[in-house]
């Protein structure tokens, strides 16, 4: 009978990375799949995951549980070191764009690991439970709001007072993927009057569905693949750009989350609109670590820019709610290694849609969509 497959779980070793790739209270499900599973010394420590609780959960705690693991997890993309010191037929599984990782991905060919990354889970129903692209967009829609909250110098919901009337905050909200939809929600349950635009022909009920106000610009929707926005061309983005100026320039918040898969985020608004706005308003762009949806945002970096509009660029936003954040991407992560299972870490059934979609490596191959990406 062979012996169970090993898990290592890594401490993530980018700065300001606080998230981590499995939580004490999930490790039970990967014991009774027959998993045994040791952790990196203070992995959990930033989200509020000491030692002490793993070794609760029946996980081992070492200072390096890379050598002879089976199966490596990490948040970000493995370490080249981890890599190296990996054998032949490990697994790893993590966050991990091919093209801005081609040599990562290279490496993990010529070692003959099998990589899976969660950047190309597709988006089917089967999927969902290890779909870490939309539980982490969820907390980054969530942290945006909270961001632009705390920055705006007033209220976002309305009061009435003996000293007079203070109406809500204005939120416009660009695009109405599941970050923007969690950043409505969020905004509504603040109390903020919230509008939202998205290209999509989904976006109108959706929007609707949270009580909000959907902009009808009077564009045709830019639907695409897996119901992704498409790519506009340049005449589209000008006039987009055009219809909506007036609606950036009346709101105390702009929060902006829309991306195009495999694509630089669109920029949705200019330097001249965000010029346009009133002074103390504040621009939130979360999707400033692929480009940015706001001309000259830089991720990371809050600038006040103009006659005083505050403009935050959005850095690793879902580690900044680590404790959440951590949770659910454990949870996905668990949920890829159960549908795998055991049997499964060394011979993967690439026969299966999900895995056939996120599998970047196998057999000293890059394989699927990853090589169309490479190629």
């Amino acid at each position: 009978m062979s012996s169970p497959s090993s898990v290592a779980v890594v401490a993530e070793s980018r700065p300001g990375e606080r998230r981590v790739a499995l939580v004490p209270e999930l490790a039970g499900r990967l014991r009774a799949r027959g998993f045994r599973v040791a952790v990196a010394a203070g992995a959990g420590l930033a989200r509020s995951s000491p030692d002490l609780a793993y070794t609760n959960a029946a996980v081992r705690v070492t200072p390096d549980p890379v050598p002879g693991a089976d199966v490596l997890l990490s948040v970000r993309p493995p370490r080249p070191d981890d890599v190296r010191r990996l054998a032949p037929g490990a697994l790893t599984i993590s966050f991990l764009p091919v093209r801005e990782e081609r040599a990562l991905v290279e490496l993990l060919r010529d070692r003959g690991i099998t990589a899976l990354s969660l950047d190309l889970l597709p988006r089917t129903s089967a999927a969902q439970p290890m779909d870490a692209l939309t539980s982490q967009a969820l907390v980054t829609g969530y942290r945006g709001v909270l961001v632009a909250a705390e920055r705006l110098p007033r209220f976002f919901p309305g009061f009435v007072t003996a000293a007079g009337t203070l109406p809500p905050a204005r939120v416009l909200v660009l695009g109405a993927g599941v970050a923007g939809l969690q950043a409505i929600a969020t905004a509504r349950r603040l109390g903020a009057e919230v509008a939202a635009y998205d290209v999509r022909a989904s976006a109108p009920a959706e929007v609707g569905s949270l009580g909000a106000e959907f902009l009808d610009l009077g564009l045709p929707p830019l639907t695409g693949a897996a119901g992704y926005a498409r790519v506009m061309d340049p005449d589209r983005a000008a006039r987009q750009a055009d219809l909506l100026t007036p609606h950036v320039a009346a709101a105390d918040a702009v929060i902006t989350t829309a991306a195009v898969p495999g694509h630089p985020a669109p920029v949705l608004v200019t330097r001249a609109m965000v010029a346009a706005m009133r002074p103390g308003s504040v621009v939130v762009d979360l999707a400033a670590e692929s480009g940015g949806n706001v001309e000259g945002v830089r991720p990371g970096v809050e600038q006040v820019v103009g006659d005083g509009v505050l403009l935050w660029g959005g850095a690793d936003v879902p580690s900044q709610l680590p404790e959440a954040a951590s949770r659910l991407y454990a949870a996905n992560v668990v949920a890829l290694l159960e549908h795998l299972g055991p049997e499964g870490v060394r011979s993967p059934d690439l026969t299966d849609e999900i895995l056939a979609a996120c599998c970047v490596t196998h057999a000293g191959v890059i394989r699927g969509p990853a090589a169309e990406l490479l190629a």
